[in-house]
């Protein structure tokens, strides 16, 4: 990490502060806390970095043992950056950071929110006390990427990809799944406003979004 900022300093937290503090670096890691991207694909997830900028943290995150960079098998063949059992350590604390910030005052309503970070904030503002015994899987459809959510004995596992047994499909842009799940718009309100579409139990769809609290 030559020519890195440090602290200097041997308090754990400065130290995990050298490795993660940098503008964009924290969000970088939650781009990767759902699997392995593209460089492409981390622009796509963050749209106010430069590509010099996302080059660089990378390169720091890389030097920090935090990610690493590997060849996809053919025929893929291309290169993606993903995190490493450091990096994945930072899971609760990216949570525990996003659970936190949301205590802050609102952003502004046009303000861009990715997939990834909705997806999360799932896993983030899931009540196990609110879910009591149900059991359901669900497949979420958000800017053409799909997600199989399922609720069973008091938590949710979150994943890429479709659902094999869906009790419901809900399709809505990332800004309205977050509306739904934080109770700003009802299930009713964002389906009849064409804001969301479900395919199956609507029921279940309520009931999912009553899963998640912001406390």
């Amino acid at each position: 990490m030559a020519g890195q900022r440090t602290y200097d300093d041997g308090c754990g937290i400065a130290r995990a502060l050298d490795a993660v503090g940098e503008r964009w670096a924290l969000l970088v890691i939650r781009e990767l806390l759902l699997g392995p991207k593209r460089f492409t694909d981390l622009r796509t997830g963050l749209p106010g970095v430069s590509a010099n900028i996302l080059s660089q943290r990378l390169r720091e995150l890389e030097a920090s043992g935090v990610v690493l960079r590997r060849r996809l098998e053919p025929p893929a063949g291309s290169w993606v950056y993903e995190l490493t059992d450091r990096g994945r350590g930072l899971e609760h604390v990216i949570l525990d950071l996003g659970r936190w910030g949301l205590q802050s005052d609102a952003p502004r309503q046009d303000a861009p929110i990715g997939v990834d970070s909705v997806i999360l904030s799932l896993r983030a503002l899931f009540d196990p006390k609110a879910a009591g015994d149900l059991h359901a899987e669900y497949e979420l459809r958000l800017d053409g990427y799909r997600f199989t959510a399922v609720v069973d004995d008091g938590r949710i596992d979150v994943a890429r990809g479709a659902a094999e047994h869906a009790d419901a499909v809900i399709e809505a842009t990332p800004r309205r799944l977050d509306s739904m799940v934080s109770g700003e718009l009802s299930v009713t309100e964002l389906v009849h406003s064409g804001g969301a579409t479900v395919e199956g139990d609507l029921a279940a769809v309520e009931r999912f979004a009553t899963l998640f609290s912001a406390s």
